[in-house]
């Protein structure tokens, strides 16, 4: 009786060990995290320096631009918050001294703008762009704050040698060389005289 016990025993213990145990082929992932922005964003700070001759000497051209969370919060295209910025620009005399300093804000160039742009546009950039004769001649934007976009209002701000400021927006047309726009104008001028 005991060695029928133990065989007994023995028996299912053997067959619970070659019992096959059913796997499970369910994957447990976890769902994504999505993150709220917890305010508007910022479009990034820019530090920009350039020595150039100018009247015979040489200057020195400081351009900043930093969010500034003073200003109106402006939106992009599918309503994402960001910072507006302020730009300054600064240009120095060889000795070190100013010759030149202003703060900019989209509202700087109000009557250049339409009124979505007043609105949910932000100051993109100044840019220095040339010396011309006894102007210096920097490029402005001011549009979507959305890096990907291409919606923005181009202006031309030139800064006399009296350090008058004088602002217009540039509408030529960069994207076309001349050679196209000479073909351009043969067509046309073709076209008129049949």
């Amino acid at each position: 009786m005991k060695y029928l016990k133990f065989a007994l025993l023995a028996s299912v213990c053997l067959l619970s060990a070659c019992k096959e145990e059913k796997k499970n082929t369910d994957i447990i992932t976890q769902k994504p995290v999505i993150v709220k922005k917890s305010g508007p964003e910022k479009m990034g700070d820019t530090d920009d320096t350039q020595v150039v001759q100018w009247l015979g000497k040489t200057y020195t051209i400081e351009i900043h631009r930093r969010a500034d969370t003073e200003l109106p919060v402006t939106r992009d295209e599918s309503g994402a918050e960001y910072y507006d910025n302020r730009v300054s620009v600064k240009v120095l005399r060889p000795d070190g001294t100013e010759f030149f300093s202003r703060e900019y804000t989209k509202l700087s160039f109000r009557e250049y703008l339409n009124e979505s742009t007043i609105k949910d546009g932000a100051l993109l950039a100044v840019v220095f762009t040339e010396v011309k004769g006894d102007r210096l001649v920097f490029a402005a934007s001011v549009g979507s704050p959305d890096s990907m976009s291409d919606e923005y209002i181009p202006l031309v701000l030139t800064v006399s040698r009296m350090g008058d400021v004088h602002v217009e927006r540039d509408n030529r047309i960069d994207d076309i060389p001349d050679s196209e726009n000479e073909s351009v104008q043969d067509v046309t001028e073709d076209e008129e005289g049949v």
